[in-house]
């Protein structure tokens, strides 16, 4: 651990490092916004961890968030499953993302709320590890990112990895119980692209097909009369 890191301070030292008052601190400790500190005797010693976490409170109200609102998101985030348990497996082809919770919030902007990050905890989206909270995957969290900024709710997005959770994991279970059907020798990872292949170019002609409904009003999304 570098010097930083390993570096404790008293009351007034870790105020003063983050930029707040003394009195200001000590109300953030009442209301429980920070964990307790060590003690030696009557002296409060606090490390790096606490520093970072009156940093993100500080970001976060910066950002508009109230101490109500940020109280629930660091309860959840305390809650929230170490990254060594996210979804249960390492990601073979996803990309890990780490963000602090300030970085979170700029992302989602204003939409990180405790239910939603409650709900990103329990899909699996999020984990977190020390100060930092980590998302299983950047093609999602990029997805999510540009779907908020077209307009839509964060609820709504989850809502929907929720659904797209269900069909993927039967399609999935549909394309490796055919190759141990028919190729019990096969080797799983190799054929892997063939499946991704197939969802891909079926959810772009289903695609084709609701949008051609879209446009023309009465036609049947299957392209029927």
């Amino acid at each position: 651990m570098d010097d930083q890191g390993e570096r404790e301070y008293r009351t007034a030292e870790l105020a003063e490092a983050a930029g707040i008052t003394v009195r200001t601190l000590r109300f953030y400790r009442e209301r429980k916004l920070l964990p307790p500190p060590r003690r030696e005797g009557r002296i409060a010693w606090y490390d790096h961890h606490h520093l970072a976490r009156l940093r993100t409170i500080t970001a976060l109200l910066e950002r508009g968030h109230t101490l109500g609102g940020i109280t629930e998101l660091m309860n959840a985030f305390e809650e929230g499953q170490d990254v060594g348990s996210l979804l249960g497996v390492t990601p073979t082809e996803e990309t890990p993302v780490r963000l602090s919770p300030e970085e979170l919030a700029d992302a989602f902007a204003g939409e990180v709320t405790t239910e939603n990050f409650a709900e990103a905890l329990k899909l699996g989206y999020l984990a977190t590890d020390g100060d930092e909270i980590v998302h299983i995957s950047r093609r999602l969290l990029d997805v999510s990112v540009a779907l908020i900024r077209e307009g839509v709710p964060l609820a709504a997005v989850l809502e929907a990895g929720s659904r797209v959770r269900v069909h993927a994991e039967a399609l999935a279970s549909l394309f490796l119980d055919t190759m141990a059907t028919h190729a019990p020798g096969a080797d799983l990872d190799r054929l892997r692209p063939l499946a991704k292949s197939v969802v891909e170019a079926e959810l772009s002609l289903a695609m084709d097909r609701h949008l051609a409904a879209l446009r023309e009003p009465g036609a049947k999304p299957d392209g029927g009369a």
